[in-house]
């Protein structure tokens, strides 16, 4: 599923126009990246959580010559997912 499939499914659900679904739909994936940039953990109960962490820097090869390289450190983002949602996937 991508974007507009996501957006389409959701109009129909709701009945609101596919640009009015399409706009909510921008706001809330830019909230959650802008609150993940600020270092905020963004928790949406019974589907999961987005967080920002950190990693440290560590030693890697580098699989072609099988040196060894130094990967820095970095902070990613990270979701993990809730409850419910992990158990309707499940069955």
């Amino acid at each position: 599923m991508n974007k507009a499939d996501l957006v389409n499914l959701v109009a129909a659900r709701t009945e609101l126009t596919k640009t009015d679904v399409s706009l909510v739909v921008d706001a809330a994936i830019e909230t959650i990246v802008d609150s993940v940039v600020e270092g905020k953990k963004v928790s949406l109960l019974g589907f999961g959580s987005f967080e920002p962490r950190d990693r440290s820097a560590r030693q890697g090869l580098n699989p072609k010559t099988g040196e060894k390289i130094a990967i820095p450190a970095k902070r990613v983002p990270t979701f993990s997912a809730g409850k419910l949602f992990k158990d309707r996937v499940q069955g």
